[in-house]
């Protein structure tokens, strides 16, 4: 899958602060995931049944970043993870999308996410690009 050389659907940006595009699950599948907004097709288990998507809907939010008691509890232990696992951090990317605005912040990310060899999209996972295999 190549990164789109449009503007980034915004609605890829997930309330926890991922970018579903850079996503393994998205940008490395024959089936991709359509992202945390939209439907639960492709997705993994842990993704559909999210606590913190569940917070969002519930409160009648779109992003943790909007909610008062930003960073909560479950945003704190899924930041944990993220920035032990994958060097990244949901808090950050929500704080920046939150000051500077969802388009400029997927733009970002299409920058830095963009294989520099063939334009596919490296994972933020795995650090694999979904087109040419290369670990970045």
């Amino acid at each position: 899958m190549k990164m789109p050389s449009e503007n980034i659907d915004i609605a890829m940006f997930a309330p926890c602060g991922m970018n579903c595009l850079v996503c393994y699950k998205h940008c490395c599948h024959k089936k991709p995931c359509a992202g945390c907004l939209n439907n639960d097709l492709g997705k993994p288990e842990h993704c559909r049944k999210c606590r913190i998507k569940d917070c969002i809907k519930e409160k009648r939010l779109s992003y943790c970043f909007e909610c008062s008691i930003f960073p909560c509890k479950l945003i704190k232990n899924l930041e944990k993870s993220y920035s032990q696992r994958y060097q990244t951090s949901l808090i950050d990317n929500s704080l920046s999308a939150r000051q500077h605005g969802l388009v400029l912040f997927m733009e970002k990310q299409k920058a830095k996410y963009t294989c520099p060899k063939c334009g596919g999209v490296i994972s933020l996972h795995d650090r694999a690009c979904s087109e040419c295999q290369e670990t970045l």
